[in-house]
């Protein structure tokens, strides 16, 4: 196994197209009853990616469903499955294989995928551009950084068997989220792992342009065609409150529609809750999360939000695999897909 250094670097403070939708606009009926609260935690800190769902609340998509939802900040995609499974939350949004890790472990506690929104693998190491490691290989002998509950972090096993990375080669360290593109620029690690996205946007709040500082090397370049975050739910909400989880996916896509068709609005219901935030990157940050991690070519045959079985049942089995889980979970205990709107009603394309 890969050496963990446990050393964490510790912040006060934090990091400061249309499409057809008549559809999606139609009044849907309430189907949830009156009053049904949800607390949801988020993957990460509020930021313009979470649009969707500030939108769904404000414009009353989720009262019309006849649901009390509420969201808090989350601490990275892996942090919020740990949550809803100790019963703190009733949903949560945060990456699928986590899920798949917490089934092989606990299959009673996993908390089940309802709505895979990000469909393209976002997972990276990233270099300097003028680093010496060129591939996977090169990670051998060196450091890599990561916040603790990093998606990326957390499937580096299955990355490193993939790629043939000898793993008790490369140690890994842990820092504070908002310190990860400082200590690479510093080098104070040799590569840190990350989603494509939040360390593009993170690097340019620093100043750095990260096409010509930066490289990524993609898990998805090396045979890890993985689902990452998903909306899901805990298992006994699901069997206690299904017409709650049905309605609250209509509120979403209905709010997702809105956003494609209008991502200022989206951004407007963004900035609403962190005022701090600059406009513009925000703004940025979610047209390039919709282009790179939410526009995988199945959408058209499948639509966004669902699944593609067997590439599931593939997904599955390279984390079970890399990571020496005790069992093998079947597709239909990680993602249940019935709780969608109809195909129609959801977007082909972003």
């Amino acid at each position: 196994m890969f050496r963990l250094i446990n050393r964490v670097v510790s912040s006060a403070t934090r990091g400061l197209a249309t499409v057809g939708v008549a559809a999606a606009l139609v009044a849907v009926p309430r189907i949830a009853s009156a009053d049904t609260q949800i607390k949801m935690v988020l993957n990460w800190k509020y930021e313009g990616p979470q649009a969707w769902f500030f939108l769904a609340q404000d414009k009353g998509y989720f009262k019309a469903q006849g649901l009390d939802v509420q969201f808090d900040q989350g601490e990275g995609s892996g942090a919020s499955i740990p949550k809803v499974a100790a019963g703190a939350y009733q949903a949560g949004f945060g990456d699928l294989n986590a899920i798949v890790e917490l089934a092989a472990k606990e299959p009673a506690q996993a908390p089940i995928a309802v709505d895979v929104l990000y469909n393209t693998p976002p997972f990276a190491i990233v270099v300097k551009k003028d680093s010496p490691i060129n591939t996977p290989k090169d990670l051998e002998g060196r450091t890599i950084g990561a916040p603790a509950n990093d998606g990326a972090l957390k499937l580096f096993p299955a990355f490193a068997k993939l790629a043939q990375i000898d793993i008790s080669k490369v140690t890994v360290t842990n820092m504070a989220p908002n310190l990860r593109e400082q200590m690479l620029q510093r080098g104070q690690v040799d590569a840190v792992f990350g989603y494509v996205t939040t360390v593009t946007f993170s690097a340019k709040a620093m100043g750095i342009d990260p096409s010509k500082k930066l490289r990524f090397i993609r898990y998805g370049d090396h045979g890890m065609d993985l689902y990452s975050n998903t909306v899901f739910f805990s298992r006994s909400f699901v069997k206690d409150q299904p017409e709650a989880v049905r309605g609250f996916l209509v509120a979403l896509n209905h709010a997702i529609r809105d956003v494609i068709a209008n991502p200022d609005a989206g951004v407007d219901a963004v900035m609403k809750r962190e005022p701090l935030l600059k406009r513009d990157v925000e703004k940025e940050k979610l047209l390039a999360t919709m282009r790179n991690d939410m526009s995988h070519p199945e959408i058209a045959r499948i639509g966004l939000g669902d699944v593609d079985q067997a590439r599931l049942k593939r997904d599955i089995a390279i984390v079970v695999d890399a990571a020496k889980l005790p069992r093998t979970p079947t597709p239909a205990e990680i993602f249940d897909g019935s709780f969608l709107p109809p195909r129609a009603d959801r977007p082909s394309s972003l």
